[in-house]
């Protein structure tokens, strides 16, 4: 299993010191998120810095030599595809071709209602998001690209430079809705599965509880199913799990106190509670085992911790990572 770090909020100079930890620790990749605000459950305010995203990748890009970079995920409604298409083929010639292309439709409403940036139906947005990636495809190839789409049109466009990866960098697709998961069967090189924010515009409690052991494997399966349709091979998709919640613990009784506490919050069990896809919780070697499970039955070939600290991470790289 390989491991990535989503890295939200840290200023240059710890941006550049978490990014170098990582690497030395092992980890795989470095993603940032793509906020205006940033938002807990239940619509919480959080009033840390809501970074570019780009200028962050290119911070972490310079400080590292061997992890990759890339994006948990953009906002296709805050760019047009031109727009994305050039920011990341630059990214990519930066990093020496270490890209990893993450996009996703959008979801959090607070920031489109306070920026007046428009934020269309769920249904809509998806159908956005899919001529969008379609538009990557194109501007990054070889020829001439023209495209008359519903949101969308290009003609004779050639935009340089293009991505160091050829045909193209990988393409991440995040979220967890049945339209998301066809959409990503259609273009993703890996898929992350996270609980559903796109028609409630939000974190709602109600949806975290309903992604369990069962619903995860479900969206593989669909996801895996729908990409025999479009003609590929399901297996070739790589599956990934974001841990946002990770307790280390030092005895069972206190890995057992908190799955409870956790579980009165969301209406779960604690054998559901550190079960859950967004969860790990336990001493090191409940964490080693819990991973090495969900590699096997969930086929997760990555895994991605939200930053929560240094010594968090440390202890993560030391004690957790290097026994899965």
């Amino acid at each position: 299993m390989r491991f990535g770090l989503q890295v939200g909020f840290p200023d240059w100079r710890q941006l550049r010191d978490v990014a170098q930890a990582a690497e030395a620790l092992g980890f795989h990749s470095i993603y940032f998120p793509d906020h205006l605000v940033h938002e807990g459950p239940e619509r919480q305010r959080d009033d840390h810095p809501a970074y570019d995203p780009m200028v962050q990748a290119a911070v972490a890009v310079e400080a590292t030599r061997r992890v990759r970079i890339g994006h948990l995920v953009l906002c296709n409604l805050f760019r047009h595809p031109a727009v994305t298409a050039r920011s990341l083929a630059t990214l990519d010639e930066l990093s020496g071709g270490r890209l990893v292309a993450g996009l996703g439709a959008g979801w959090t409403e607070s920031e489109f209602r306070m920026t007046g940036i428009a934020f269309p139906d769920v249904t809509t947005r998806l159908r956005m998001l899919d001529e969008a990636l379609a538009c990557l495809h194109g501007l990054w190839g070889g020829d001439a690209f023209s495209f008359a789409g519903e949101f969308y049109r290009f003609r004779d466009a050639a935009l340089f430079p293009k991505p160091a990866q050829r045909p193209h960098p990988p393409f991440l697709v995040g979220g967890s809705g049945r339209g998301l998961l066809r959409l990503a069967a259609k273009h993703a090189d890996e898929l992350n599965i996270i609980s559903a924010t796109g028609k409630t515009g939000y974190i709602a409690l109600a949806e975290v509880s309903k992604l369990t052991d069962e619903s995860f494997r479900a969206k593989v399966r669909f996801a895996r199913e729908e990409a025999a349709r479009h003609g590929r091979d399901g297996r070739s998709i790589r599956i990934s799990q974001t841990i946002f919640t990770l307790i280390l613990t030092d005895a069972p009784q206190a890995t057992r106190a908190i799955a409870e506490n956790f579980g009165k919050m969301l209406g779960q069990g604690p054998e559901a509670v550190l079960r859950s896809p967004l969860c790990l919780i336990g001493t090191p070697e409940d964490c080693v085992a819990e991973l090495a499970r969900r590699a096997r039955e969930w086929d997760v070939t990555e895994t991605i911790f939200a930053y929560r600290g240094d010594d968090v991470l440390r202890r993560l790289g030391e004690e957790v990572l290097p026994r899965v």
